[in-house]
């Protein structure tokens, strides 16, 4: 698995800096308020993971389930909702989480589907923001944790074709991987 890695991007440590500095963000962000994460699977859930324990005020969590790519490494443009939300918005401030910002076509989705259940709030975090592959130009992350340029990245729960999910660190995959 490491050899399909052509360059690291950002380190186990480096991670971690990021989130620390993002859940540092959120609290004082969402003190007093009521905070509902909202994972996108499966690629944040390694993210929100360490997220949420970095976050020092109340919340709730729940998971979404959507997908546009269909085992491709490009958006196919349809996003299917896989599995949906079981906690009732009303009232909540929502936080959605998410592993990348890429076409933002998925983002843009969710946050429409969500605004119709009536939340207090939706904001959006990720992890990673890749601006260059934006075809929802007025879709920005309201918590960012780093970008990253057009190229194809696994680890720490981003993905190709379901592995690479488990390294602990975000790395470029090598293109002979994917374009076999």
């Amino acid at each position: 698995m490491i050899n399909s890695i052509k360059k690291t991007y950002y380190s186990e440590e480096q991670l971690a800096d990021i989130v620390s500095s993002l859940g540092k963000q959120i609290s004082e962000d969402y003190k007093g308020k009521n905070l509902l994460l909202v994972s996108v699977l499966k690629g944040s859930v390694i993210f929100m993971a360490d997220l949420m324990r970095a976050i020092t005020v109340p919340c709730e969590i729940d998971f979404m389930c959507v997908s546009s790519y269909q085992n491709g490494t490009k958006s196919s443009g349809v996003v299917k909702i896989i599995k949906d939300l079981d906690i009732n918005l009303e009232g909540k401030d929502v936080l959605i989480v998410e592993d990348i910002l890429d076409s933002g076509r998925t983002l843009s989705y969710l946050k429409t589907i969500i605004e119709g259940r009536n939340p207090n709030s939706i904001k959006i975090c990720t992890l990673l923001d890749k601006p260059e592959r934006r075809v929802v130009p007025d879709l920005v992350a309201d918590y960012s944790g780093a970008e990253v340029p057009d190229e194809f990245v696994v680890g720490y729960g981003l993905d190709y074709d379901e592995k690479y999910r488990n390294l602990p660190y975000i790395g470029v995959l090598k293109e002979e991987i994917y374009s076999e």
